[in-house]
């Protein structure tokens, strides 16, 4: 078991054991792009929001969801908030048998909650029956978790990677079209069409998008809809409301209650 404190290094490919659990509260972190040799990796919040790139797509981590990363997969983690970090590394050979070397966000149930609680917290050693056995149960419950596709696909086109970091790590909104195109000088038929074909969606969709993960990340966060509102310069709060229950079929309120 480690508990981190907040910059403190860790490489679990240097540690021989099959199942490693670590924990930490921390704010303002980034990770940096990194990825695991010999270690897939279970990455979770209980309270707090974390935000993941990987080469190619971004995903939101609320309390209700955790990420599997396989092992050699490219990806940064961010928050800037209050965290209750908990991660779990698996060997790959031990975790090829049970998932999928893709990555995949789960729903976490209560059970799983738990359970992740009790890897994250207990030393590390050759796993002993006990720890066996609640294994077994980790990964029954795993095998039936709902996955979640909220994902964002970024678009990997030269005349937006300097805007796509800014996008990604939260810095700024994504513009309006119009803006963009003048700020690119790529013209407003050219941009919707690399989105299209680099996303699958437009970049009025794409923008959509990426603004119900930043309010999910608010929300968690701890902010009103008042502000969530005015961060993502909705015209008036029923505005948000409204776009947030046509995107995920509930109010701000139902959603976060729904998955507590």
């Amino acid at each position: 078991m480690a508990v981190l404190k907040q910059n403190e290094k860790f490489d679990a490919d240097s540690i021989r054991e099959k199942v490693i659990g670590i924990a930490s509260d921390m704010v303002m972190h980034d990770s940096g792009f990194h990825f695991h040799t010999t270690k897939a990796q279970l990455l979770y919040a209980p309270s707090g929001c974390m935000t993941v790139t990987t080469s190619d797509r971004q995903l939101v981590l609320p309390p209700f969801r955790m990420l599997w990363i396989p092992a050699n997969e490219i990806h940064r983690v961010n928050f800037r908030n209050i965290v209750a970090y908990r991660s779990i590394y698996f060997d790959e050979s031990y975790a090829k048998k049970y998932m999928s070397s893709s990555l995949r966000i789960l729903h976490v149930n209560p059970l799983l909650k738990e359970i992740i609680e009790r890897i994250c917290f207990w030393e590390w050693s050759d796993l002993r029956s006990d720890q066996i056995s609640l294994l077994n149960v980790f990964w029954d419950e795993i095998s039936g978790a709902p996955e979640e596709k909220m994902e964002l696909k970024i678009p990997q086109d030269w005349r937006f990677k300097k805007f796509s970091e800014e996008w990604t790590l939260r810095y700024a909104i994504p513009p309006m079209l119009k803006e963009l195109a003048e700020k690119t000088g790529a013209v407003e038929k050219t941009i919707s069409r690399i989105f299209k074909k680099e996303t699958g969606l437009s970049y009025q969709e794409w923008r959509q998008q990426w603004r119900l993960q930043r309010s999910i990340e608010l929300l968690v966060e701890g902010n009103s809809i008042g502000e969530v509102s005015h961060i993502l310069d909705f015209s008036s709060d029923s505005a948000f409301i409204e776009f947030f229950k046509k995107q995920t079929g509930s109010t701000p309120l139902q959603y976060l209650i729904k998955h507590e």
